[in-house]
C-alpha cells in the first residue's frame, strides 16, 4: 500500500511504525474470509481491509478521529485471525492498537459510553474493586434482561450485569504475593504465575489448579509483590499511558525475581494476558528505562499449556473418559500461535478431544467486547456455541477466563479451563461443573 506522511509525521515513532505496518498491506482481502464483523455484517468497513482504508486516511491526514472510524474501530474484537490468514505478515494488533490510541485522544465520545469506558477502566483491572462489583451485580443480575430490551447505554449495563456469575464471588486461599515451595524433595524449576485481575475473582480456582499442578511436578512458584493487571483491558480501550504503567508495574515486580532467585518462566493462565505481555517489548520499545527489562519479559513469558509440554506431569491418577470440545481462544491461537500444545495434553490426559467446527471465529468476549458491542457479541456467542454443541461434547475446554464466561452465559455444557482439566486427572480435586458428567474409572 502506497503511503504518503510527511518527514514530521514519520518522527513520531508510533507513526513510523504504523507506516511500516500500512505499507505491507497489498490489498488482497485475504483477511476477509476470516473477520468475524464482516461474515457477521458484510460490510467492507468491518473487515480488517477496510479499517486499514480508514486508518491510514485518518493518520495520513493527522486528523482527529470522527464517527465513521469510531464505530468501525470498536466494532473490531482484536480476535487478530487475520494476522493468521494475511499472506504479507501485517502486524493488524499494531495498527489497530494504535488507531485506538489515536481516537482516545482526539475524538469525544457520547457521555453514557465516557462512563461506562471509565467506569470499566476504574474496576475490572483491580481485584478488590472487581470483586466487590461483582457482590453488587449478583443483586442486580435478575435486572439484566430489562435493562437489554431497553436498548441504549442501558443495553450494555444489562449485559454487564448478565455476564456476572450466578453466585457471589469466593475468594483463593492461594493469593499472593507468595511462594509456593515444590512437593517434590528435589526442585525442578521456579517459575513465577501471573495472579491477573478478573480471572481471580471470577474463577479463583485455575490458578489454584496451576499451582498445585506445577508443584506436583517439582516446581516452586511465585507470585511476586507488586504485580497486578497485565493492561490489556485499558490497552484494548485505547488507553495507552494507564496500559503502560501496568506494564512497567509488572516488568519491575518480574525483573526482581530475575534478579533474585531466577525465574524459568513467567506463566500465565490467561491467554489474553499472555498475548499483551509477550508484546511489552514492542510496547515499551521507546522507553529507555524499561525497553531491554521489558524484551527479556517477553521472552520468558508462557502459556501454562505451553509450559507443561516441557514439564513431566507423572502418570493420570483416573481415565476421565470424557469428550471435550477445545475451544481456541482467538488470543491462543491467533495471538501467541499456540494450537496444537492444549489438545495434545488433553489426549495424553485421556480426553477425547474434538475440534470446533468455525474454530477460527471469536466466540465475541474480546475483553470488554462484549459489555461495549453486546449485539454482534451475542451474535458470535450463540454461533460459537451452536459449533461447540454439533461436537456432542461432555464438556468445553479453553484456556482464557473472557470465553469460558462469554460461552458459558450461552449453553449448559461445563466450561472448564484447561489447567483445571489436567490438575483433576493428574492428581488434584473434580473441577466444578462436572459432576453431572463424569463417567471415569481408576486407572490401573
Amino acid at each position: 500500500m502506497q503511503t504518503n506522511f510527511s518527514l514530521a509525521q514519520l518522527a513520531d515513532p508510533a507513526v513510523a511504525e504504523s507506516e511500516k505496518i500500512l505499507r505491507k498491506c497489498v490489498h488482497c482481502g485475504f483477511c476477509t474470509a476470516t473477520c468475524p464483523t464482516f461474515t457477521l455484517l458484510g460490510d467492507e468497513l468491518d473487515s480488517p481491509r477496510g479499517r486499514i482504508y480508514l486508518i491510514k486516511d485518518m493518520l495520513e491526514n493527522n486528523r482527529p478521529a470522527d464517527e465513521k472510524v469510531v464505530k468501525h474501530v470498536d466494532r473490531c474484537l482484536s480476535c487478530l485471525s487475520c494476522m493468521t490468514t494475511c499472506p504479507s505478515g501485517v502486524n493488524y494488533m499494531h495498527l489497530v492498537d494504535h488507531a485506538r490510541a489515536h481516537i482516545e485522544n482526539t475524538y469525544k465520545r457520547p457521555f453514557a459510553d465516557r462512563v461506562l469506558r471509565e467506569l470499566l477502566a476504574f474496576v475490572l483491572p483491580y481485584p478488590g474493586r472487581f470483586r466487590l462489583a461483582l457482590f453488587g451485580a449478583f443483586f442486580g443480575r435478575p435486572m439484566a434482561g430489562v435493562l437489554k430490551k431497553a436498548g441504549g447505554p442501558l443495553a450494555k449495563l444489562g449485559a454487564m450485569l448478565d455476564l456476572a456469575p450466578p453466585k457471589a464471588p469466593i475468594r483463593s486461599t492461594m493469593e499472593g504475593p507468595a511462594v509456593f515451595t515444590s512437593g517434590q524433595s528435589e526442585r525442578k524449576g521456579r517459575v513465577a504465575l501471573l495472579s491477573g485481575c478478573a480471572q481471580p475473582v471470577l474463577k479463583p480456582s485455575i490458578n489454584d489448579a496451576t499451582i498445585r499442578l506445577l508443584q506436583r511436578s517439582g516446581h516452586e512458584i511465585v507470585l511476586p509483590k507488586g504485580e497486578g493487571c497485565c493492561g490489556a483491558l485499558v490497552h484494548h480501550m485505547g488507553k495507552e499511558e494507564a496500559a503502560l504503567e501496568n506494564a512497567r508495574r509488572n516488568v519491575d515486580a518480574w525483573t526482581q525475581e530475575l534478579e533474585g532467585e531466577g525465574l524459568d518462566a513467567i506463566v500465565i493462565t490467561a491467554s489474553g494476558c499472555g498475548t499483551t505481555i509477550k508484546d511489552y517489548g514492542f510496547m515499551l520499545r521507546e522507553d529507555p528505562l524499561y525497553a531491554a527489562k521489558a524484551e527479556r519479559v517477553s521472552n520468558l513469558a508462557k502459556d501454562i499449556t505451553e509450559y507443561l509440554t516441557e514439564v513431566d506431569l507423572g502418570e493420570p491418577a483416573l481415565t476421565p473418559g470424557l469428550r471435550a470440545a477445545y475451544h481456541s481462544a482467538c488470543s491462543m491461537q491467533h495471538g501467541q500461535k499456540i494450537t496444537r500444545q492444549p489438545k495434545e495434553l488433553l489426549k495424553a490426559a485421556g480426553f477425547e478431544v474434538k475440534d470446533v467446527p468455525e474454530g477460527h471465529l471469536c466466540c465475541g468476549s474480546a475483553g470488554t467486547y462484549n459489555i461495549l458491542q453486546p449485539e454482534i457479541a451475542g451474535k458470535l456467542r450463540d454461533r460459537k456455541v451452536a459449533n461447540i454443541e454439533k461436537t456432542k461434547p461432555d464438556l468445553i475446554a479453553t484456556g482464557n477466563i473472557g470465553c469460558m464466561t462469554q460461552i458459558g452465559n450461552g449453553t449448559q455444557i461445563p466450561v472448564i479451563h484447561t489447567a483445571e482439566l489436567l490438575d483433576w486427572v493428574y492428581g488434584g480435586p473434580m473441577p466444578e461443573g462436572l459432576e453431572d458428567h463424569v463417567v471415569s474409572t481408576a486407572a490401573e
